[in-house]
């Protein structure tokens, strides 16, 4: 029968016609607030003469009873204006609030208790029993605060009760003043996200720890059962206070357990224009592959940056525009961003001018393999530094579009090359990838191509005064770069699938945006020349775990919610990419995470000489010659899963007196 009066009581609130929507109900007026806590202040006297009349203790005669009623009521409101209790929204009561309470009722306390004593001294007699003052002051806070709390648990019910919302039960990793901030601050706000069980730690005790009323749990080995036993289904990792290891190992134990991961930023590092709630997002796999950032040499990037002109290639792409936006602390005199790809460089331009006012900078729409267009660019400005990551990078896209790829990769590359030395641009740091060691591609033949060009440039001896410094770096994936494959799977998990992968067993290393272009400023300031740097990029991803952890992550089930495909190799795709070359060594530096790769020095003559066939034979659209001509160049290259392997096989020779030519190519030469 109780049941039946519930759903029916709830079908009648939750009627559009008759449902009062507490969300609808704006704050009560200051006065108000005020009228009803003076009518509980008038309860207050009333349960002290209540309680006390049963003690047999009765009020003194000093002065009529509705005098000191009257007096101690004005004495409270008075009290009650000094430190504003009225003031503050009833249903966002907080700990401040019951503070002030706390501090109203004491200074009432003590106002009456001077009152009484001044009475005494002056007639010898009093106004008011010492016990019906701390009678009454307690009977007053708590009949006020409990006021506040009710207001504030009602308002939430309905709240809840009339939207149907849900509230995650979560548990917060950490107990330093960040986590309890933000367990505070989600606890506070409405409408509410999480409920707060509890904490965990490992820097717990094992006695029985309570914060914010919430109890705090000692983790000695996996988290997952503890959060189970607190009666949570989602854990909230606090800002920076775990190692990567410890994260990573945490949220292994987690999905583990279904359990979901939530991070939230430094409570400094909130924004102001975001709930508190929408800033405790998803873990991303980011997150768990990140390791310590490596700082060096910043002086040396000081002293080699501060009031130098440099210029970015690619400076609207993921790594381009991670070298500006790291290049604004060391202070340039001018920064020119140079790309091709027109929106992608103006929202960078707007960003830039939107949160760095100060920064001195110069957009330029121009093609690394328009010469006639970077040589104006060279002669205007005294370009000091050269950061080069303008790039055709998709592997499939390069193998159908080869002479494409040699334009951009090699001709553009030899041509800032070319332009640095003949402008005596002290430092050029090129950014290379882990496909150009053994490649299988075109895209990949094409960096070590360009790689062999900038490195043989830097020996040469023809110009004695070159002081022009070639750097090159390899690093290998990018996590979140454009058109990677993170994005990617973010992008099909949120279509509700299925995550594409080529083959299941696919292996690549990752490293961050950040630490791309950190190492892209180190081996600009490490570099003496003619080096290609490498980074300990750790141990090989599985891109069949990434999805797989990519999708727990987001709240799914792998193959239940969220199906994986296997769709086979791409054109010039590899199981596994390397950072060494054959015939190369590794060579350690003064840093434990950054190598130096020792490759055969080549002659500059030699490969000017092959780089120029190459890129004539691209400026021809002729990808078959295009690409013999490339794998003479670069012999370790091997065609896999491409139309390209019949050069490999066949042995084709060419002919290096055949002329192309139906019409005439220049190609400047270097010193030109």
């Amino acid at each position: 029968m109780k049941s039946k009066f519930l759903r029916a009581l709830k079908v009648i609130l939750s009627s559009s016609d008759n449902r009062l929507d507490i969300r609808n109900v704006r704050y009560l007026p200051r006065w108000a607030v005020l009228g009803i806590d003076t009518i509980l202040l008038l309860c207050s006297i009333l349960l002290t003469v209540v309680v006390l009349g049963d003690l047999n203790i009765y009020h003194l005669n000093f002065m009529p009873a509705y005098q000191q009623i009257l007096l101690v009521l004005m004495v409270n409101v008075i009290v009650m204006l000094i430190f504003k209790t009225y003031a503050g929204l009833i249903r966002h009561s907080s700990y401040m609030d019951a503070l002030k309470l706390i501090l109203s009722s004491i200074s009432a306390f003590g106002i009456l208790t001077i009152i009484n004593l001044i009475t005494i001294a002056i007639t010898s007699e009093k106004i008011f029993l010492n016990a019906a003052l701390v009678v009454y002051s307690f009977f007053s806070f708590v009949l006020l605060f409990t006021f506040r709390l009710s207001i504030k648990q009602l308002f939430e019910y309905f709240r809840v009760f009339q939207t149907n919302e849900r509230c995650e039960k979560a548990v917060v990793v950490g107990i330093d003043e960040n986590a309890i901030s933000i367990a505070a601050a989600l606890d506070l706000e409405h409408p509410q996200r999480f409920k707060i069980q509890g904490f965990l730690s490992r820097r717990a005790s094992n006695k029985r720890l309570m914060i914010l009323g919430k109890p705090v749990v000692k983790v000695e080995g996996g988290i997952g059962m503890e959060v189970q036993k607190l009666g949570a289904d989602a854990v909230i990792l606090s800002g920076d206070g775990l190692t990567a290891n410890q994260k990573y190992a945490l949220v292994e134990d987690c999905l583990e357990h279904n359990i979901k991961v939530y991070n939230s930023p430094l409570v400094l590092d909130w924004s102001a224009e975001t709930s508190v709630a929408k800033q405790v997002r998803n873990l991303q796999i980011e997150d768990l592959l990140e390791r310590e950032p490596i700082v060096l040499h910043n002086r040396e990037k000081s002293k080699q940056l501060f009031g130098k002109t440099v210029l970015v290639t690619g400076g609207a792409g993921s790594i381009g525009s991670e070298i500006v936006r790291q290049l604004i602390k060391y202070k340039p005199a001018l920064v020119l961003i140079l790309d091709q790809a027109e929106t992608p460089l103006h929202e960078l331009y707007l960003e830039l001018k939107a949160k760095h006012k100060d920064f001195n900078f110069k957009c330029i729409i121009c093609d690394v393999a328009n010469r006639n267009r970077l040589m104006m660019l060279f002669k205007r400005y005294k370009i000091d530094v050269v950061y080069h990551a303008a790039a055709y990078k998709h592997v499939p896209l390069m193998e159908d579009n080869s002479p494409e790829a040699i334009i951009t990769n090699i001709y553009g590359t030899k041509n800032l090359a070319d332009l640095a030395v003949l402008n005596k641009v002290s430092r050029f740091v090129m950014v290379s990838t882990d496909k150009a060691v053994n490649p299988s591609n075109v895209m990949g033949a094409s960096k070590r191509a360009a790689e062999m060009y900038v490195q043989s440039r830097n020996f040469y001896k023809r110009n004695p005064k070159n002081a022009t410094k070639f750097i090159t770096t390899r690093f290998g994936n990018v996590l979140g770069s454009n058109g990677s494959v993170v994005p990617l799977f973010k992008s099909q998990i949120e279509k509700g699938g299925p995550v594409t992968i080529t083959h299941p067993d696919i292996i690549r290393y990752f490293m961050t945006i950040p630490e791309a272009c950190q190492l892209v400023l180190e081996a600009g300031a490490m570099g003496k020349g003619g080096e290609i740097y490498i980074f300990d990029m750790g141990e090989p991803v599985k891109i069949m775990d990434l999805a797989t952890k990519m999708i727990k992550l987001a709240g799914y089930v792998p193959n239940e919610d969220i199906t994986i495909e296997i769709t086979g190799l791409r054109p010039g795709e590899k199981l596994y990419e390397e950072l060494l070359g054959d015939t190369s060594k590794a060579l350690p530096t003064h840093h434990s995470k950054i190598l130096i790769s020792k490759d055969l020095e080549q002659d500059f003559d030699t490969v000017s000489e092959k780089i120029n066939r190459i890129i004539e034979a691209a400026l021809r659209y002729d990808a078959t010659r295009v690409v013999s001509e490339l794998k003479d160049l670069v012999p370790e290259y091997i065609s896999k899963n491409s139309e390209f392997e019949m050069l490999d096989d066949s042995g084709i020779q060419k002919d290096k007196n055949q002329d192309f030519s139906p019409f005439k190519t220049e190609i400047i030469s270097e010193d030109s």
